[in-house]
């Protein structure tokens, strides 16, 4: 018989295989999973209850209803400097930071949220409550010695005020500087709490707005105070840059300003973590760029969202992902796995190179084994004729038998071919004839004995 160990042997390959083939394409099934499957960014922004903090709501809101590729999950912090933080820390994925503060080692620039421009301005002129007008301030050095309030908790706005009152020689430690919360600086002008206010913001800030229409007093409008040196403000710190006030940006009637006003400026970033992978970066670009106009018609502060600078020498450099987007250089997913698919399909053709050699083998082992079973058909045929002993001829036809079973079952398995099957029964009919003649000689008497008895008959008789 054919030993089992080849059988075996073939069905262990053909399982090996088989697993190999499962495997490959599982792996290129779950790199598919894994490459599509939706990715959450934390994304810091503050401070509660600002602007900025409703825009990201908003856009992750837009970005689940979506159901792309990008979730994003809003981080609330306690201003710009925190989200700035939270970034370098790992924290978070994203933040929302001001572009004259310290920007993170590890932040790159994303979109620009929105441009923001400083405006100092004086209340219109009215009776003082309880203490005495000073001369009427017109020009940024007469700040000198006077009281100015300053919308907002942040210290970057104070900071600005003093880069401001430095450039035109105002001593900052010689200026009084109060800080104002935005939903108390309304109150704090018509009060006269200070002689000059300071607002940083966009144009269209509704809280600007606010705070100057409170400056209106007995019909008279407040005085814009003129950035001149705009220009050379922004030469000495980058992070700022020369920009103007259009006239009538606050309403009003007349207008406020009733001339545009030169000012600076600086911008808030939405930046990413430079090792979050450029195609996420580029998918949540490409997504915030989409939705933005839907995000609008509720949030009309999502207009000022643009593209990020791509300039090698920019402020903030750009995120290879958020380039790609804006270059048109986005890679699809074929383009991005398109070598791991290669080398995949690569594997399988060679796994299935190497199972059909194996396979070769593993018949030509068979073909051999089932060439050795014919040849010892043949033995059994010479032995037949010389058998002495009817049990060693049911022994041999016993064997026979089995290497019939076993050649039947390597042709049904391609192993054996028609014309070797062919051979092969020539082969077994000369055994079964042999084993025929052999068997009637042996139950047979003698002829000898035959022709003995016949004559012992005949005498008796």
């Amino acid at each position: 018989m054919r030993p089992p160990s080849a059988r075996s042997a073939k069905r262990k390959m053909m399982f090996i295989t088989l697993a190999g083939i499962l495997a490959i394409v599982g792996t290129l099934a779950g790199a598919y999973y894994f490459a599509m499957r939706p990715v959450t960014l934390r994304i810091a922004v503050g401070p509660a209850n600002s602007d900025d903090i409703r825009v990201v709501q908003a856009l992750s809101q837009a970005f689940a209803q979506k159901h792309g590729q990008i979730r994003l999950r809003p981080m609330p912090t306690e201003g710009a400097a925190a989200s700035a933080q939270a970034l370098a820390d790992g924290k978070a994925d994203l933040a929302v930071i001001r572009g004259d503060l310290a920007v993170p080692g590890n932040a790159q620039a994303v979109a620009t949220l929105r441009k923001n421009v400083a405006v100092l301005w004086v209340p219109s002129t009215g009776k003082a409550r309880g203490r005495k007008a000073g001369p009427k301030i017109t020009k940024i050095p007469q700040l000198a010695g006077r009281r100015i309030g300053v919308v907002g908790r942040t210290q970057a706005n104070v900071n600005l005020l003093k880069v401001i009152l430095q450039q035109y020689g105002v001593d900052p430690a010689k200026v009084e500087i109060v800080q104002f919360p935005a939903n108390e600086v309304a109150e704090a002008i018509r009060n006269q709490k200070a002689d000059a206010y300071l607002a940083a913001g966009p144009v269209n800030s509704k809280i600007t707005a606010e705070a100057i229409a409170a400056s209106t007093r007995d019909g008279g409008a407040p005085t814009f105070l003129a950035i001149d040196s705009a220009e050379a403000i922004a030469q000495n710190h980058p992070n700022y840059e020369a920009s103007d006030i259009p006239a009538g940006a606050f309403g009003g009637s007349p207008a406020r300003p009733d001339d545009e006003v030169k000012t600076i400026g600086f911008t808030h970033h939405i930046v990413a973590r430079k090792e979050l992978a450029d195609s996420t970066v580029a998918a949540f670009t490409r997504l915030l760029f989409a939705i933005r106009q839907s995000v609008m018609a509720e949030f009309p502060l999502a207009a000022k969202i643009e593209t990020p600078d791509t300039d090698k020498d920019a402020a903030i450099p750009v995120h290879p992902g958020a380039a790609a987007f804006v270059d048109g250089e986005e890679k699809t997913f074929l383009d991005r796995y398109s070598d791991y698919i290669w080398w995949g399909l690569m594997a399988l053709s060679a796994m299935g190179s190497a199972g059909a050699w194996f396979a070769g083998i593993l018949k030509k082992d068979d073909r051999t084994s089932n060439n050795s079973l014919r040849d010892r058909l043949l033995d059994m045929l010479l032995a037949a004729r010389r058998s002495d002993s009817t049990e060693e001829l049911d022994r041999m036809q016993s064997e026979a038998d089995n290497i019939l079973r076993d050649t039947l079952h390597c042709f049904d398995h391609g192993i054996v071919e028609e014309a070797a099957l062919t051979a092969f029964n020539i082969a077994l009919d000369q055994f079964h004839n042999a084993v025929a003649d052999r068997r009637a000689l042996l139950v047979s008497p003698p002829q000898s004995l035959q022709r003995a008895g016949a004559q012992f008959r005949a005498t008796g008789t």
